[in-house]
């Protein structure tokens, strides 16, 4: 009767069996091992600037993916991504410092989108005015450190680089403050009447920042500031005394991937430590039901407040960061657009999720400032070259194009995003269909010889 019942269970597939074979033992480690080795090699071996660099790039960031997802040990996933991130990415920026300022980029994203998190996945609160937040860390900074603030109060002078430590706290201050001011006029709506309200206060500091430059010149209006002060080198002597000789600009972009990677590390271990709290179970609730929320005693407007102070903060830092990084800002680098993009991470990704939003962050980054750029290059290089392609067809105007495309399919075939939370993916996918009669059947057999040999 046993035997029987062996015969109609069914035999794994191959996948299944490669799978098993790769999640046991010591072959986890080779492999990821061997996977960190040979893209490392790529990016050292041959550091140019092109499109084959630019997916060894890629390969070499999904592969922080790839550690975090794999079943090994916490110590070994700590040590192989601090000697990826510390020391063979600087190493690779400094040959070819394009990418260093990429991956900054993606890290500055990240954290963005994190804060963003916040708001829509943990909370539910749909918010396209975000970077209305990230512009005024911006120009808290922008203005401070440059002469725009002897038009406020005559005859100061612009701090000093030094004073750069104390604004990322002033920026995250003052960011969630406006958090609490964009949050107040919201507390009662939802959906999409938040959605278009969020928006257009997004727009309004926007306009505002193009427009204070009469009667008094704050933000010097459309032509934006220029010349932002960055903080004091203090990494020259660490150069110096191993022997390391690089430019003054090479020193500033290795001392701005460092500060980006310790803020993002800050910001993940924030944002999981509300997660697993009172406070974003509290989140999730309201997400789900804000009357069940209230029924169960939640303080639903402190809640909201919270969220949108928490991720307007985050923001706040990364506005400081990014107008020392860049030195000159102006108003439509904050445009809608920016916060669509941030959004879009957030949804790519996976709503509520920490991994999933820094995945969709650094996708999302990556094709718009490296990979459909090349691509738009590549394929004008063949245009040249005579190959058959239509003289009105300019690849760099269908970047966005493409890129809207890559959305759509995404949304289609996985609309819970990359790397999704498990509510969030249960949700997604409540009503499919049952198990087969057959599967069943074969489940069930599968069980009843288990139970038998034991």
């Amino acid at each position: 009767m046993t035997t029987e019942k062996r015969q109609v269970s069914p035999s794994p597939s191959l996948w299944a069996q490669l799978r098993s074979t790769a999640g046991r033992g010591p072959a986890p480690y080779v492999l990821i091992a061997a996977y960190a080795a040979i893209v490392s090699a790529l990016l050292l071996s041959n550091p140019t600037t092109g499109l084959g660099t630019d997916m060894v790039v890629v390969l070499f960031l999904l592969l922080m993916f790839v550690i975090y997802r794999a079943p090994t040990m916490l110590a070994f996933k700590l040590t192989l991504g601090t000697i990826l991130l510390a020391v063979i990415m600087p190493i690779f920026g400094v040959l070819n410092p394009f990418y260093i300022d990429v991956v900054t980029k993606a890290g500055m994203f990240a954290a963005l989108a994190l804060g963003l998190n916040v708001v829509v996945g943990f909370a539910g609160l749909l918010d396209l005015g975000y970077v209305a937040f990230f512009a005024v860390g911006a120009y808290l900074w922008g203005i401070f450190s440059t002469p725009q603030i002897s038009n406020i109060v005559p005859g100061m002078e612009p701090l000093h680089g030094s004073w750069f430590w104390l604004f990322l706290a002033i920026g995250l201050a003052v960011g969630a403050l406006f958090g609490v001011l964009l949050g107040l006029p919201v507390l009662r709506l939802r959906g999409d009447y938040l959605a278009i309200v969020t928006l257009g206060l997004g727009e309004v500091i926007r306009v505002l920042a193009t427009n204070l430059d009469r009667p008094i010149n704050i933000t010097n209006g459309s032509q934006g500031i220029k010349d932002i002060g960055r903080p004091p080198l203090f990494i020259e002597p660490v150069f110096q005394s191993l022997g390391i000789t690089i430019s003054r600009v090479q020193e500033y972009q290795l001392y701005f991937y460092f500060l980006v990677l310790i803020i993002l590390g800050l910001t993940v271990f924030v944002v999981y430590r509300l997660n697993n709290s009172r406070i974003g179970r509290a989140w999730t609730a309201i997400r789900e039901d804000e009357t069940a929320a209230i029924a169960m005693g939640i303080p639903l407007v402190r809640m909201k407040l919270l969220a949108f102070a928490v991720g307007a903060s985050f923001a706040g830092v990364m506005g400081v960061i990014f107008s020392a990084l860049q030195t000159f800002i102006n108003p439509p680098t904050f445009d809608l657009l920016r916060s669509i993009g941030i959004l879009s991470m957030v949804i790519l990704g996976g709503m509520g999720s920490i991994p999933g939003t820094m995945l969709g962050a650094v996708i999302v980054t990556l094709l718009d400032l490296q990979l459909l750029p090349r691509i738009a290059s590549e394929l004008a290089a063949l245009q040249r070259r005579g190959v058959p392609i239509p003289a009105w067809f300019d690849p760099a105007q269908y970047q966005r194009l493409l890129f809207g495309l890559l959305l759509i399919i995404m949304m289609i075939f996985r609309p819970e995003g990359l790397l999704p939370e498990d509510r969030r993916r249960q949700e997604l996918h409540h009503d499919e269909p049952e198990p087969a009669p057959e599967t069943q059947q074969a489940a069930s057999v599968t069980e009843t010889a288990q139970s038998a040999e034991g």
